[in-house]
């Protein structure tokens, strides 16, 4: 199996697990509030539909995605949200059944994608196994919005890799967006795998260390959790520095989640 492949299974594995979350709900549990301030279930479902669909515009038709950048330049940081409120107001059924219809269109798209071949995006370009980790990344965080929601615990497996290599990736990005200057040193990164496995970035003699457990360390950096509740040791000031400000999603810099049950969506 190739790497994209591997990983556009971890993606649709993820986003078969959150269907299954809400595909018995009833209309009212789909209008609940979500940690996300102002979105509801419903809400979650319909970007998540969105920007899969999106994703699967991009990777077969960049002059189509060229379109929906330029319909969006009317409010480049607010039209994804405006996006995920107008598909909300639809039925329920109609949300999952159009978001199973986009995330299977984006599997398909993202294996036909030639090798070297960059995928437009709202950031820099990415290819087709950057683009099935990023999405994959945000249905994880979006799918644990809606666990909270519905007072749910999830059990994490290993395909949350690509979370926390997201999350190491991008280090720079989030001293960048948060206008600081990033370190030049690297940092080590010694996650532990929801299978017992020992994930390291980074080189051993680093004096900037992350340490913890790999579902801790990906609510970090998607700012699902505030640091202060998370079972991570982090060691040097710059270390310190970054695990205030993380984050592995693109746009402004989010404001965190004070508590469990509050915060900004990514």
């Amino acid at each position: 199996m190739s790497l994209v492949d591997r990983l556009v299974a971890d993606l649709t594995e993820e986003s078969r697990e959150l269907d299954g979350l809400v595909a018995g709900l009833d209309d009212a549990s789909w209008a609940r509030q979500t940690p996300a301030e102002g979105w509801t279930i419903a809400h979650q479902i319909a970007h998540l539909s969105w920007t899969d669909e999106v994703a699967s515009i991009a990777a077969t038709d960049p002059e189509g995605f060229a379109k929906v950048i330029e319909e969006g330049a009317h409010n480049p940081e607010g039209f994804v949200d405006e996006a995920a409120e107008k598909r909300s107001a639809a039925p329920p059924a109609q949300i999952l059944d159009d978001w199973r219809t986009a995330r299977a269109a984006l599997a398909d798209a993202l294996r036909t994608v030639p090798d070297g071949v960059k995928i437009p995006w709202f950031g820099p370009p990415m290819s087709a196994a950057s683009m099935a980790t990023a999405r994959l990344m945000e249905t994880w965080a979006h799918g644990l919005d809606v666990a909270d929601t519905l007072g749910v615990t999830r059990v994490d497996t290993d395909r949350i890799r690509g979370v926390v290599h997201i999350g190491v990736r991008t280090r720079d990005f989030a001293y960048a967006v948060n206008g600081l200057t990033p370190p030049s040193a690297p940092f080590r990164y010694e996650i532990t795998a929801p299978s017992g496995e020992l994930w390291t970035w980074g080189p051993e003699d680093a004096t900037d260390i992350v340490r913890g457990p790999a579902g801790d360390f990906c609510q970090l950096v998607t700012q699902r959790r505030p640091l202060d509740d998370l079972d991570l040791d982090i060691v040097g000031a710059e270390a310190h520095r970054w695990s205030r400000i993380a984050q592995a999603f693109a746009g402004p810099p989010g404001t965190g989640r004070a508590t469990t049950s509050a915060g900004s969506e990514a």
